[in-house]
């Protein structure tokens, strides 16, 4: 299956693109599932056909449906009471009634991650369009995966698992009983439903489809949020420029607006697949709004082969290191250079730090921590640069890890 994941600046347009795309695909011949992470039925609003919780058909070969956080968020609450019930009977707590909470902050991204995640691996259709929040969000919403996992992995290491054996015979000495079995296998879930997730972020046929007014703020957002997408390591297909007004206006007063959106278009084709999308001169509803909006297509699904092999993994294949090439400058300077895209970085906005095998990229209002490539991990940090749009780090070898040259 091919993932689709679009999103923009609040306002600018993001949910009615998506719904254009899923439904252009679907005429094209497509399967296609359009989920929607909106609290409220935006995406009903703009097909003209309400969206629910439960995945229906709103148009031939179109399937939507909506993220439901709070039953999502009832379901795990009363899944973990049931897998803590020694440990709550030890200390005499009574059980929470799911159905009095909503959900907690946090529970609204996990339930779109999840989503996501069965969204994808599901064989009932060749492309899943999501309509993610505005960008600051929807980029929150990549990194915690990986985060999550990292922080898993430092509260509970794996090889703490070693003495699992163990916890038996020290609880029979105790006279309680062991939490730390269910507490174990909990981390051990989530780390699995997590790597799906990352999985699917990672995979070659998912790509992210910006959209954005063209001006001054949707500029500055595009800038912004091209940053992220690039420290994640995250894809690009086209940027669509929506509510673009025609060239050929008589009315001064547009002559301003005119002039910016042409002045943006044009620097946002130096880095982007622009598709301008005309302003229809009022908000699109429904099928025949959607159509003349003539939105960009998809490229086609990729090999069933493929998503059988992703499929059968159940998603925990994890994801593939970041694409960031090393060039062996060895000879010549003494020098490996990891070169890592960002474009639209800005030198004051950039920061690194070295934990040991690892390494922190803070790009803007994003920081990533990346594992270095086998190579690097044997040599020290000598420099970074920011060149046309890429930084370039430094590596010297260590000559106490460095294998010696006969």
């Amino acid at each position: 299956m091919r993932t689709l994941l679009i999103t923009g600046p609040g306002g600018s347009g993001r949910t009615t693109v998506a719904a254009a795309t899923a439904l252009a695909a679907a005429r094209a011949g497509g399967r296609v599932l359009l989920l929607g992470t909106d609290r409220t039925d935006t995406l009903g609003a703009v097909l003209g056909t309400p969206v629910g919780t439960a995945p229906g058909e709103v148009a031939e070969g179109l399937t939507a449906r909506r993220v439901d956080a709070g039953e999502d968020f009832r379901a795990d609450l009363a899944a973990l009471q049931d897998r803590a019930a020694s440990a709550l009977d030890l200390l005499g707590a009574s059980r929470l009634d799911p159905e009095g909470f909503g959900p907690l902050p946090g529970a609204e991204e996990l339930s779109v991650l999840r989503a996501l995640r069965d969204a994808a691996l599901s064989p009932a259709y060749d492309l899943l369009v999501v309509d993610l929040p505005p960008a600051e969000r929807a980029l929150a919403l990549f990194t915690l995966p990986e985060d999550l996992r990292r922080a898993l992995r430092g509260l509970l290491p794996p090889e703490r698992q070693a003495a699992r054996a163990l916890r038996p015979v020290l609880g029979r000495l105790a006279g309680v009983p062991m939490p730390a079995e269910w507490l174990y296998g909990t981390a051990a879930r989530w780390d699995t439903e997590l790597a799906a997730v990352e999985a699917v972020l990672a995979d070659r046929h998912t790509t992210v489809r910006l959209v954005a007014e063209p001006g001054p703020a949707g500029a500055a957002a595009v800038r912004t949020a091209g940053l992220g997408l690039a420290l994640r390591g995250l894809r690009t297909d086209v940027l669509v420029a929506g509510r673009v007004l025609p060239e050929s206006v008589e009315d001064s007063w547009l002559a301003g607006p005119v002039a910016q959106q042409r002045k943006t278009l044009d620097e946002w084709r130096q880095t982007y697949d622009v598709r301008p999308v005309a302003h229809l001169g009022r908000d699109p509803r429904g099928p025949d709004d959607l159509t003349a909006l003539a939105v960009p297509g998809v490229p086609a699904a990729p090999d069933a082969s493929a998503s059988a092999a992703f499929a059968a993994s159940g998603g925990r294949a994890g994801p593939a290191p970041a694409e960031w090439p090393v060039t062996d400058r060895l000879a010549d300077d003494g020098v490996l250079v990891w070169h890592i895209p960002l474009p639209g970085a800005r030198r004051e906005e950039l920061d690194l730090i070295r934990h040991g095998d690892e390494i922190a990229v803070t790009a803007g209002p994003f920081r990533r921590t990346v594992p270095l490539p086998s190579a690097l991990r044997r040599c020290t940090v000598d420099g970074a640069a920011l060149r046309e749009d890429e930084l370039r780090i430094r590596f010297r070898p260590d000559p106490r890890l460095w294998p010696r040259t006969p």
